[in-house]
């Protein structure tokens, strides 16, 4: 470790934790800038996927926040890890051109290139298609999902965790994605990781409040500046 050196000013990396994988899908949760991304790009380096995204068979990005973190793992499972993928939303264009580059049939991803569907449809298409036993790194999954394709999802993966044969660790905002059955949440509060029901997520809390009464927060939110605060 390198104190004092980015990713390891962020609080969570300051001190030693560990992870446990107890169940096929474990979720990370916490505000943006808690360490959750930066963990899975380190996942990923670790296991030799591309920290751009992708599996075994690209290198992966010297110098990535994920490059410094990795060294530091200790992995006790790494050597058994043959095939599984990361997922990274933000740089997902930049996996489909590469396989546009070497001349890739698609054909281990239904088929068809990413760059003719839509962003959600090669989300799904890459769910559908490419992802059996493994461990699977996925980065907000749901970024590029409707709410209706985040079930479609939530479908497919309820079904491979079912299969018990692959591994997900998923940072996710999405409190539909968090309901899957069996899943185990770990959320990261004040640099700690802390198991929790969904429920009590800040995530489904703040959602379920909003939509219950959208115009309590709108009274708040909107308020003309000099006006006094209101209560939710």
């Amino acid at each position: 470790m390198q104190p004092g050196v980015h990713p390891f000013t962020i609080p969570l990396l300051k001190e030693r934790f560990g992870l446990t994988l107890t169940t096929p899908v474990t979720f990370l949760v916490g505000e943006n800038g808690s360490g959750k991304s930066t963990l899975l790009e380190a996942l990923a380096w670790a296991l030799g996927f591309n920290a751009q995204g992708g599996n075994k068979d690209s290198s992966y990005a010297e110098g990535a926040d994920g490059h410094a973190l990795g060294r530091a793992l200790q992995l006790s499972w790494r050597q058994r890890v043959s095939d599984g993928f990361f997922l990274r939303a933000e740089t997902f264009f930049n996996f489909a051109t590469y396989l546009e580059e070497v001349g890739s049939t698609f054909l281990a991803y239904g088929g068809k290139s990413f760059h003719e569907q839509s962003h959600g449809e090669g989300f799904l298409a890459l769910f559908e298609n490419r992802m059996e036993d493994g461990v699977y790194l996925l980065d907000e999954p749901e970024a590029a999902l409707s709410p209706g394709r985040q079930l479609t999802f939530l479908s497919i993966l309820h079904h491979l965790a079912s299969q018990k044969v692959a591994q997900f660790i998923i940072a996710t905002h999405s409190p539909i994605l968090l309901t899957l059955p069996g899943a185990r949440v770990l959320s990261i509060e004040e640099g700690r990781l802390n198991e929790v029901s969904y429920r009590d997520t800040e995530h489904y809390r703040l959602t379920r409040d909003f939509l219950n009464a959208p115009e309590r927060f709108h009274r708040h939110l909107f308020r003309s500046q000099g006006d006094s605060d209101d209560e939710l």
